[in-house]
């Protein structure tokens, strides 16, 4: 098993910034792909990105390029997702996901991923 916290959520004016946590316990981490995804109330589950193994590839949803960026120490076994020029639509409970399979397409869909942590609540007001 693989456990999954995520930290770092609050709350948080437009333009301002935050930086998730997502660390891992319980097996090695550096052989998990990881993703993250949020949900915001009377929505599906969207994603946001996700990081390789290595920490060497990783990709954004669209909404998100250009402010949020993921990276992973893989000796803390953390993965972190810097969010900067946050936008009132940015709020949402935000989730780590761990995959056993290599990074890829596949990363993208929630369907994919064997863990998850138990989200973070990320609030940007006007």
């Amino acid at each position: 098993q693989l456990q999954l916290v995520e930290s770092g959520g609050g709350l948080v004016q437009a333009g301002g910034s935050l930086r998730l946590s997502c660390a891992a316990s319980g097996r090695a981490f550096s052989n998990y792909a990881v993703g993250w995804f949020r949900q915001a109330p009377g929505k599906d589950r969207e994603f946001v990105g996700a990081i390789s193994r290595s920490g060497g590839s990783t990709f954004n949803a669209d909404s998100v390029k250009g402010r949020f960026t993921i990276s992973r120490d893989n000796a803390k076994n953390t993965v972190y997702l810097r969010m900067n020029s946050l936008k009132p639509e940015d709020t949402a409970v935000y989730y780590c996901a761990a995959d056993r399979q290599p990074y890829g397409r596949r990363s993208s869909s929630d369907r994919n991923y064997d863990y998850w942590g138990q989200g973070t609540q990320v609030t940007v007001s006007q």
